[in-house]
């Protein structure tokens, strides 16, 4: 069952989350082993008003326990949302205000979506990223973005068959991601003329 996500869910989310972005929170924090960083995610995943909150994601449970997660929010809104993040980072001492939008304004961003490692291949990311759509229409948006590292053609063409097409390269921390955009206007057509 997916369902939004509580402050409670942190350790779950952040096991997932670092799934998706081991590479990131390295870059972020300078750490060697990201793993060492689960305290820094779960810590953002259990207040609000970030980037990582538990307000902006979604979990996927199977008898109590939570298999998957998917975290998303408004692009035009990344700047507030990664605030206190970089706050936390200029307190620690690392240097971190340089850093590239992942998203803007125009398009409902999927940051993270992870999957345990059990349950891979079950749909559950399927469910989930659909569940990710849906709640970005619903609150209006007509383009649902996503980043995808470039040395992962396999998530590449998973985003394929869920309907984003790639609309060009976006840098971010040093790599060159492809952006990938799923537009719901379009879906809408298609769907009508099949």
């Amino acid at each position: 069952m997916i369902r939004k996500a509580v402050h409670t869910d942190s350790q779950a989310i952040a096991n997932l989350m670092m799934q998706a972005m081991a590479e990131v929170v390295s870059k972020l924090t300078g750490s060697a082993d990201p793993y060492s960083e689960l305290a820094f995610l779960e810590h953002f995943i259990r207040l609000p008003d970030n980037q990582y909150s538990y307000q902006n994601t979604l979990v996927f449970e199977d008898n109590y326990r939570i298999c998957g997660s998917l975290t998303a929010y408004d692009g035009a809104s990344l700047h507030t949302l990664r605030q206190p993040i970089l706050d936390y980072l200029n307190l620690r001492g690392i240097a971190a205000e340089n850093i590239e939008g992942e998203t803007a304004g125009g398009e409902f961003y999927i940051d993270t979506i992870g999957v345990s490692p059990d349950k891979q291949g079950h749909g559950i990311g399927t469910q989930l990223l659909e569940a990710g759509i849906q709640t970005g229409i619903a609150l209006g948006h007509r383009h649902i973005g996503l980043l995808v590292n470039p040395d992962n053609p396999k998530a590449k063409k998973f985003y394929e068959r869920m309907g984003f097409k790639e609309k060009g390269v976006r840098p971010f921390l040093n790599i060159a991601y492809i952006h990938m955009v799923f537009e719901a206007d379009y879906a809408a057509e298609k769907r009508q003329t099949d």
